[in-house]
């Protein structure tokens, strides 16, 4: 005897694995980068039947293993310009060199009249850092670091000015190279 399939309301048959209204589970893909939201800014924009509000999002994206990068997105919806940035983001994408959970060296960082003065700290000192300071060196996957905010402290210069000084940094290995010496010879 045939097997019949149960019908729906309208009187259709139902076929495959959802029956009774039942959903299959969305897949759930690895994500490469875990993603932080840094700042959520209103913004509007008079026009001649009132004022047109939008949303900015500054994100900054990492992996934990040394790779970091930031992005911005505008839309007219919350969630639509964090995705925005976070597509912005993966396109700015840098590698960061790390010696046992901290920096090199210390190095300040400068966009605009934003300064971030970061340094390296012993094992154990955890990551003193503000706001959008902070969010990248957690994703850049730094655990022992030491920074200060100096000028302009928008969240958006603080985030520039951060990665350029991690774009910065130099491993002794780069140094040497760099100089065409033996790392031994750097050192004196």
């Amino acid at each position: 005897m045939e097997q019949r399939k149960p019908r729906t309301n309208n009187g259709e048959r139902k076929s495959g694995p959802r029956r009774n209204g039942q959903r299959r589970a969305p897949r759930r893909e690895e994500k490469e980068f875990e993603e932080r939201v840094v700042t959520i800014n209103r913004v509007t924009k008079v026009v001649k039947g009132g004022r047109r509000m939008r949303f900015a999002a500054l994100v900054v994206i990492g992996d934990k293993k040394g790779r970091v990068g930031f992005g911005t997105g505008k839309a007219n919806e919350v969630p639509d310009a964090i995705r925005k940035a976070c597509e912005n983001a993966k396109r700015n994408v840098i590698k960061v060199p790390s010696i046992h959970g901290t920096i090199p060296h210390e190095v300040t960082g400068i966009y605009g009249s934003g300064r971030v003065f970061i340094k390296p700290a012993s094992q154990g000192t955890g990551i003193i850092a503000g706001g959008p300071v902070r969010a990248v060196v957690e994703l850049a996957g730094y655990s022992d670091i030491l920074s200060k905010s100096l000028g302009s402290r928008t969240p958006i210069n603080m985030v520039r000015a951060t990665m350029e000084g991690l774009a910065s940094l130099k491993t002794v290995n780069e140094v040497a190279e760099l100089r065409d010496k033996k790392v031994e010879e750097i050192f004196g």
